[in-house]
């Protein structure tokens, strides 16, 4: 009797642990972030300007967890074996307020719900987030629309379309993700820039 339920207990065991043997279970999937840019040594500190950054609007191919990937001929995939750790706009709205933080030129940044006493809401829509796949050369593509709302009247003092493209190098997730990275680093960085020259 005892051997009975010691085998049944081991069987248990091992059909538990079947998912992580190769082979059985479902393929692993790696997780992949975005960085926040470098600060800028210079430009325009605004020290009494407290700033909101709401999460990113974006359309539902890019408000998920997929590394989207666009070929030759137009058509959109979504990258096996791999995803964001988090939606997209969570991400990129992360990482645009570690890039206000680390710029050092505003008086506070926060998100909804901080409390903070906001001067300017920085608006931002995600209109690419991809790789292209192309007929001369694999590229990364990030576009980011962005309004600087002037938190006490409701008016939207400048909008402006920010763009930028990466080489892609080889294929595989981690080089889309560090192109990827590479071009939300630029867009990102001229945000900043920009936005504390229209406040």
């Amino acid at each position: 009797m005892k051997l009975s339920l010691c085998g049944l207990v081991l069987a248990g065991s091992l059909l538990s642990g079947c998912a992580l043997v190769p082979g059985f279970g479902p393929a692993p999937i790696d997780a992949y972030e975005i960085s926040a840019p470098m600060p800028p040594t210079e430009g325009r500190r605004l020290s009494r300007t407290q700033i909101l950054v709401p999460e990113p609007a974006a359309l539902r191919l890019l408000d998920g967890e997929d590394l989207v990937i666009r070929t030759a001929d137009g058509a959109v995939q979504l990258l096996g074996g791999a995803r964001w750790s988090d939606r997209l706009p969570k991400l990129v709205q992360a990482r645009m307020i570690e890039a206000y933080q680390d710029s050092g030129r505003f008086g506070g940044v926060g998100r909804p719900g901080d409390g903070l006493a906001i001067d300017y809401q920085i608006i931002l829509d995600i209109r690419a987030f991809e790789i292209k796949l192309g007929p001369g050369r694999d590229q990364a593509w990030v576009e980011i629309n962005a309004r600087v709302l002037n938190d006490r009247n409701g008016i939207v003092r400048a909008s402006r379309d920010f763009t930028a493209t990466e080489p892609v190098a080889g294929s595989g997730a981690q080089v889309f993700v560090a192109a990827l990275n590479r071009a939300f680093q630029s867009v990102a960085g001229e945000i900043v820039g920009w936005s504390a020259g229209v406040m």
